[in-house]
């Protein structure tokens, strides 16, 4: 059975650094990869009926710019690495939903760039990278 690796992107050039070391790694184990790009979302906002039908479709929207603008790029720029590329968009909280597509997949290692923020929010939130580190069920490589 061949192994899968997971790297989560975002489009900043740490990500970028992360999934091409995880395609490094996942041609040289002869593993696939799958790049995760997650449009963070949350469901709790409190909406018309009218808002939620444009909001479903704005969301649609958004997952076919993801996949045209950041993924397709990208899975391009990884084709060379000897390993099975493959992308998928989702909405949500980046750390829970890159944990879960990586059980939901049996992804055996977690790929993720460091973007560096030190700001309020990842002081009262805590960062993608953190999340995962804490929550996730497979190990996680974190790149700078």
């Amino acid at each position: 059975m061949t192994k899968t690796m997971l790297v989560g992107i975002d489009g900043s050039a740490p990500g970028t650094r992360a999934a091409e070391f995880a395609a490094s790694i996942a041609g040289a184990q002869k593993a696939n990869l799958l790049v995760v790009y997650v449009i963070p979302w949350s469901p709790f906002t409190f909406n018309t009926p009218e808002e939620n039908e444009s909001r479903h479709r704005r969301r649609e929207e958004e997952i076919e710019l993801a996949r045209s603008k950041m993924l397709a790029p990208l899975l391009d720029s990884l084709a060379g690495a000897g390993c099975k590329v493959e992308g998928l968009v989702r909405h949500g909280r980046p750390a829970e939903i890159i944990n879960y597509v990586a059980g939901e997949k049996g992804a055996v290692q977690i790929f993720i760039g460091r973007t560096g923020d030190s700001g309020l929010k990842d002081l009262l939130f805590g960062s993608v990278a953190g999340n995962l580190v804490q929550t996730a069920s497979v190990p996680v490589t974190i790149i700078p």
